[in-house]
């Protein structure tokens, strides 16, 4: 489709124009994500609203479309840092084929972008997932934990905070544990509950780097 917005570029464009720069001491971080993130906002706006984080997650999207909205959706937002959660749509094939190495990279340049721009990073591990609804010929554990490697190494070497949402949120089964999800993919308010504590964490180790 010729007309197609691709990156969803729409979706948030009144909102960033209308948000007012960032005051002086004002901690501002974006959250840049999935259906994940944007689900958040939705049945825990307070969490969002009460520390000053600013959600930018779009259902369906992949690191490839996230990467096309970085700059208006999180640069141009003058954050002081930026959580990154992306990848399991990737492996759910939702815009078609890519290799694990391909969705690490458009992560990596993703948190490049951001330290350009002298915006602190977190990286997100993939939340566990032993199936997709939506795609069920594909299997993603493997595929997940090969990720999460990836982005964990990645943090290490360059000095970025790592966040491991999916060390509490696994069962034995290496899906997504019934009580935190309201499937096998999105977390519930109780999964939510579990990440909150460990996002606000990882944000205030990342604001004191240098």
């Amino acid at each position: 489709m010729p007309n197609e917005d691709w990156a969803n570029l729409k979706r948030y464009k009144k909102a960033n124009k209308e948000l007012k720069a960032p005051g002086k001491k004002e901690n501002r971080v974006v959250f840049m994500g999935n259906s994940i993130t944007e689900k958040w906002v939705m049945f825990h706006g307070e969490f969002f609203t009460e520390n000053n984080y600013i959600g930018r997650g779009i259902s369906g999207q992949t690191s490839s479309q996230m990467l096309v909205r970085f700059k208006p959706d999180v640069v141009n937002l003058n954050p002081e840092a930026v959580v990154i959660h992306a990848g399991t749509n990737d492996i759910a094939g939702n815009r078609g084929p890519i290799t694990v190495p391909e969705i690490a990279d458009n992560i990596f340049s993703m948190a490049e972008l951001a330290k350009a721009n002298n915006i602190k990073v977190v990286l997100a591990s993939v939340l566990p997932a032993s199936s997709y609804s939506w795609s069920p010929s594909i299997e993603p554990i493997e595929k997940i934990n090969e990720l999460n490697a990836l982005i964990k190494a990645y943090a290490k070497k360059n000095q970025i905070v790592y966040l491991d949402y999916y060390s509490p949120m696994v069962n034995e089964e290496k899906g997504l544990k019934k009580e935190y999800g309201r499937d096998t993919v999105h977390p519930n308010l109780d999964g939510y509950a579990v990440m909150e504590p460990l996002v606000k964490e990882a944000i205030k180790e990342a604001l004191k780097q240098k």
